[in-house]
């Protein structure tokens, strides 16, 4: 399975390099309009002016800070009341229909209500992007409770177990995959969040930096911006993924 993910891997990043070095060619053969579409080189340079002035850096750790929080926030609620909901089932496929409409409402609609109510910074970029990771935890969190085996509840209950005792031996367990999916699912959702967030009103962030240099038709920042959300959301991902690992192997030791 590693050698498989190993060799996809091998075969992007291949992929990635002949894409950048006929995008800089063409660019500077004037095969397409560098200052249209930006070029490799371009964005190089932005990059290195960004971090010789610190504001690239600082845009990214602000952009982090919120997508984080905003995770957590969001998902940490969602999840929490989605598996607690199991305690009731009729509540829970009441609270399924409101989470479904919540996740129907386009958030940058909500956007400009929570820059109102929170204000510019960035407690409200983390307000956005909980609210946009809150109703998929939820709606998959309650799934996840309601999937769990039948024959091992039915086991449980055989032995007259008690829900609290159900739950913490059995649904919980058998949520952690669930919980890490839906978490590795939230992080594109969060970061669009606070991106989004940012774009409507801020003095700082990533998405702040793009939405600058659209308006000034730069390009290659713009670009430079696209690449380090991709790039963050990537390094978020797979952090996820090193902690899932690392969880469901300590389980399987016990």
């Amino acid at each position: 399975m590693k050698s498989k993910d190993g060799s996809a891997t091998a075969i992007v990043a291949t992929l990635l390099v002949v894409a950048v070095i006929v995008w800089q060619m063409a660019a500077q053969s004037n095969l397409i309009n560098g200052q249209l579409l930006g070029s490799p080189a371009g964005i190089y340079k932005s990059a290195v002016i960004g971090l010789s002035q610190g504001q690239l850096l600082y845009d990214t750790w602000v952009t982090l800070v919120e997508t984080l929080l905003g995770l957590l926030l969001g998902s940490g609620l969602g999840i929490a009341l989605g598996l607690a909901l199991w305690f009731y089932p009729r509540t829970s496929a009441i609270v399924e229909q409101f989470s479904i409409l919540l996740n129907s409402i386009p958030k940058i609609a909500l956007g400009p209500l929570i820059i109102i109510w929170f204000g510019s910074g960035m407690v409200s970029k983390i307000w956005l992007a909980g609210i946009s990771t809150f109703a998929v935890a939820i709606i998959s969190s309650c799934a996840a409770a309601q999937e769990v085996d039948k024959d091992l509840l039915n086991l449980f209950k055989s032995f007259k177990a008690q829900r609290a005792k159900v739950f913490k031996k059995l649904i919980l367990p058998a949520s952690v995959p669930w919980i890490f999916s839906i978490l590795r699912i939230n992080i594109g959702f969060a970061l669009i969040g606070a991106v989004v967030g940012e774009f409507i009103a801020s003095e700082s962030g990533l998405g702040h930096a793009v939405f600058v240099a659209g308006s000034l038709f730069d390009l290659n920042t713009v670009w430079l911006g696209v690449i380090i959300l991709t790039l963050m959301a990537a390094l978020l991902t797979w952090l996820v993924k090193l902690t899932e690992e690392r969880v469901i192997s300590w389980k399987g030791e016990q």
